[in-house]
């Protein structure tokens, strides 16, 4: 796969850039990491620039993020009360549960917006509970376009930095992706242990 985004991104430029992460945030297991710091690396052998990369990987991010927002709002709470009701005994979810999720996400949202940006995996995800909360689109569109501006520049200027070591950026982000892996399965571990004792309480 790395040969094949790196094959588009030389043949069509901030173009290519543009579309790849956009595909990347639709499609999260398509590295970011190999796109942003190829590209950083492309700016110290070809005509691109940093900032012309940035920008276009930027607006990728939101183009990608607006598409799993608009997911998000065809599955509103209605909705999933509908599939509770029909499967909530299997999945041991009650419309309470719905509820308090949906309240959860009003409050704290736009910090989870901000800061599962520069979470792997989580980044793109995000964007679909924002939607079912119809979180303020607006916001949603400015703290994507700030948290995603901030991860793309960090990488783009880290491959630019290290040249044809680009790979070795690579490797240090998978590390630094299995850690936020563990840690966060660690805690839904921990969740579901708690609300596992509360429900038989």
């Amino acid at each position: 796969m790395e040969n094949w985004l790196m094959e588009v991104m030389n043949q069509y430029g901030y173009i290519g850039i543009l579309l790849l992460i956009a595909l990347e945030n639709i499609f999260p297991p398509v590295p970011s990491e190999v796109i942003l710091t190829f590209g950083g690396f492309m700016t110290t052998s070809t005509d691109l620039s940093i900032v012309g990369v940035v920008i276009s990987s930027t607006l990728g991010s939101v183009i990608g993020a607006i598409v799993l927002y608009s997911i998000g709002l065809q599955l509103d709470v209605e909705r999933l009360e509908k599939i509770v009701e029909r499967w909530g005994h299997i999945l041991r979810l009650s419309k309470t549960d719905i509820y308090k999720a949906d309240q959860w996400f009003d409050k704290f949202g736009p910090w989870a917006v901000f800061f599962c940006r520069f979470v792997p995996l989580i980044r793109s995800l995000i964007s679909v509970p924002a939607g079912m909360s119809n979180m303020n689109f607006g916001l949603f569109v400015l703290l994507t376009l700030v948290g995603t501006s901030i991860w793309n520049i960090v990488l783009v200027n880290l491959g630019a930095s290290v040249g044809e070591s680009w790979e070795d950026v690579v490797i240090y982000m998978e590390v630094y992706s299995n850690i936020i892996y563990i840690f966060l399965i660690l805690l839904v571990i921990i969740f579901a242990l708690l609300v596992y004792k509360k429900k038989t309480r």
